[in-house]
């Protein structure tokens, strides 16, 4: 792949939130993925990047599925290794990186797609207009975060039973939390599933790339995610087993 900088509007001494690795001259939507940190940790990403070169298989499925069809592919890049409390600076570069984004596009739909930190900044920045929707890989969900601003939005949450990193229990809360706020919610549990997403990878690759060209609206979306998410009722089933949607 071939990574294109954007910087639609330079800031002396701040370096751009938003890498490209597909631009399109007439793009009609936009993908983008946000790779995971740590809690603390001011410094910046290192050289080798192992939560970003996790993404990395994702990204290369996301640009297979969408090639042809108009789709800007990209990711974030962080200045900050860490969340760094209520600096929330991976938040704060996943904000940067929509609106260079919508400058280098224009008003695309767009899917965010966030892995442990990741996810947390990806479900943060939500609210941010043209966002259609958010495909959370074993996100980081911290009981108490803020949901309101998710109305509206189609969040599919995917967290893996054997995760040790981040708690399964607080993703279905947060989807809970956010489907009485208003946003639709899939919450999908991923059996064997571990932090790093390796155990079956090709299976979180796989599911990954048919929730987001489903909620572009470029293939149809797995029947269980789309009943799950046409039902806007306040109440929540709880997570649905991930093995059932990917062979149904």
């Amino acid at each position: 792949m071939t990574a294109i900088a954007i910087r639609p509007q330079p800031r002396a001494g701040e370096p751009p939130a938003l890498v490209l690795d597909r631009a399109e001259p007439t793009p009609r939507a936009a993908v983008l993925v946000l790779h995971g940190g740590r809690a603390d940790g001011l410094g910046p990403p290192t050289a080798v990047n192992l939560p970003g070169l996790r993404m990395r298989p994702f990204t290369a499925a996301l640009l297979r599925a969408t090639a042809g069809q108009g789709v800007a592919v990209g990711r974030v890049r962080y200045r900050h290794r860490g969340w760094n409390g209520a600096r929330a600076d991976a938040a704060r570069d996943a904000e940067r990186a929509l609106a260079e984004l919508a400058a280098a596009t224009g008003p695309v739909p767009v899917v965010l797609v966030g892995h442990s930190m990741g996810g947390r900044a990806a479900l943060a920045a939500a609210g941010r207009p043209g966002v259609r929707g958010v495909v959370a890989l074993a996100p980081w969900c911290p009981d108490g975060e803020p949901v309101d601003h998710l109305a509206d939005r189609d969040l599919v949450l995917l967290h893996g039973d054997r995760d040790r990193i981040t708690d399964p229990e607080e993703t279905w809360r947060l989807a809970a939390r956010a489907r009485r706020a208003g946003a639709r919610t899939c919450a999908l549990r991923m059996p064997g599933g571990d932090h790093p997403m390796l155990r079956d990878a090709g299976a979180w690759h796989t599911l990954t790339t048919r929730l987001v060209t489903g909620l572009l609206g470029l293939a149809p979306l797995p029947e269980q995610v789309a009943r799950r998410l046409a039902d806007t009722g306040p109440a929540d089933t709880g997570p649905a087993d991930a093995t059932a949607v990917t062979t149904g």
